[in-house]
């Protein structure tokens, strides 16, 4: 997403029971070139399981863990940023992406638990990802994909220390 600065937010994590999945999601945006996650919790393993794929595999992403989101959201929007709220209440995501695809920098909610009512004010876009319950990881990668038009395959990942390599069988990787 080189014409993009994506950053996400991730609120509701609890880190007893979330810790898997907050990570999952952190790697989906890192993967489909968002630039860093901030966490609205206190959870230094999350932030170092990516830092360490982000050693490994190259990138600039980071993760910041134990950021207030209202405070977020207000400094993102007063630097000039959107924030997009994926739920399944919002607009359809095919029909509001064209609005949302001219802004340069999209900070983007994801949530664990149920996320606070204030969320759907606070957002500028409340994107649905289908109308239907599923996972905030296929919700983001879905979101992320439809951002970049499809072409999050083509991401370059500079000081990769391990790169795949691509094969119709077996698994083939250059580096460490």
């Amino acid at each position: 997403m080189p014409d993009h600065e994506v950053v996400i937010l991730r609120i509701g994590h609890r880190p007893e029971r979330d810790q898997r999945v907050t990570t999952h999601v952190g790697l989906t945006a890192r993967a489909l070139g968002a630039k860093g996650m901030y966490l609205a919790a206190s959870d230094k393993g999350v932030a170092e399981s990516i830092a360490d794929v982000v050693d490994r595999w190259g990138g600039n992403f980071f993760c910041e863990d134990n950021v207030k989101w209202r405070s977020c959201i207000k400094n993102w929007k007063a630097e000039g940023g959107i924030v997009v709220h994926l739920t399944m209440y919002g607009l359809n995501l095919p029909d509001i992406i064209g609005e949302i695809r001219p802004h340069a920098r999209i900070l983007v909610i994801v949530g664990a638990e149920k996320v606070p009512g204030e969320i759907y004010g606070l957002a500028d876009y409340n994107v649905a990802v289908t109308s239907q319950p599923h996972s905030e990881i296929s919700s983001l990668a879905l979101f992320l994909d439809h951002l970049a038009s499809g072409t999050g395959f083509a991401h370059e990942f500079p000081g990769a220390k391990i790169r795949i390599i691509p094969s119709k069988a077996g698994k083939q990787t250059e580096g460490l």
